[in-house]
């Protein structure tokens, strides 16, 4: 799950201002910051975990971290609603939250199931579903050892992305946007391309469009895929407050894993 954040934050400058190379220094931008993918991915953390209602923790961290946005309309304007009913996104919001369910996740059928639980609360639209599903799906695959290529025909084969294009073919012609349909491959992509978490990373950013979101859904992934170095992990840490340390301590001890 910090996986998910780093990509958040390495992506939070970029968002808005594009950087189509892999060779951008430094890894963390003396700008960048968390932004909302980090929060719904710590509150989505939390409801696993406490076994409290999605929506209800989305709610609880959306408002407290408020400030951090880049909310997107609909969501924003479910957020500062009295409702828990589902709006029907095919957003990739779906996608960039859903780490927590495929680290905690006891087999696949689990992943998919954990990532339904947390999606359709809000993304219940079925690209919304099926968006956040292959990505808990993929970071299931990836923590318990899967290949590259068994994850790129699993995906295929059950989900229906095209996953054919390189990283190379994506990058001139992938503009901004926040659908899974057009974000959840291209971050797939990113990952079954790499050769270890921070080229996935930089990989995440190279392709330009929603970069802290593409990179949310890539650091998740590439997590469970190859580990996250020390000094990368601690400097991801650094930008967290303590009530987030909290949730994700919790979340690595319910997983099983020392962090």
């Amino acid at each position: 799950m910090l996986g998910a954040i780093i990509g958040d934050i390495v992506g939070s400058v970029y968002e808005f201002n594009n950087f189509r190379s892999k060779n951008f220094e430094p890894l963390f931008h003396r700008k960048a910051f968390f932004t909302d993918d980090t929060v719904c991915t710590v509150a989505v953390a939390d409801a696993l975990v406490n076994n409290r209602h999605p929506a209800e923790a989305l709610k609880d961290w959306g408002t407290k971290y408020w400030e951090n946005g880049g909310w997107g309309r609909s969501f924003a304007l479910w957020l500062g609603s009295d409702s828990l009913e589902p709006y029907n996104s095919f957003g990739n919001g779906a996608a960039m939250r859903v780490a927590p369910a495929g680290l905690l996740a006891q087999s696949l059928d689990d992943a998919i199931s954990l990532a339904h639980k947390v999606t359709e609360v809000t993304h219940n639209h079925p690209e919304g579903m099926k968006g956040a599903a292959a990505t808990a799906a993929a970071g299931y695959l990836a923590r318990t050892g899967s290949s590259q290529s068994y994850i790129r025909g699993y995906i295929a084969d059950t989900f229906g992305y095209d996953l054919t294009l390189t990283i190379d073919e994506i990058r001139p012609d992938y503009r901004f946007n926040e659908t899974c349909l057009q974000t959840v491959p291209q971050a797939l992509t990113c990952v079954l391309e790499a050769e270890s978490f921070e080229d996935a990373i930089r990989n995440a950013i190279s392709i330009g469009g929603d970069s802290d979101t593409i990179g949310a859904i890539v650091g998740g992934i590439a997590e469970a895929m190859f580990g996250i170095p020390d000094d990368i992990a601690e400097r991801g840490w650094a930008y967290l407050p303590q009530d987030m340390r909290e949730v994700l301590t919790d979340l690595y001890a319910k997983a099983g894993q020392k962090f």
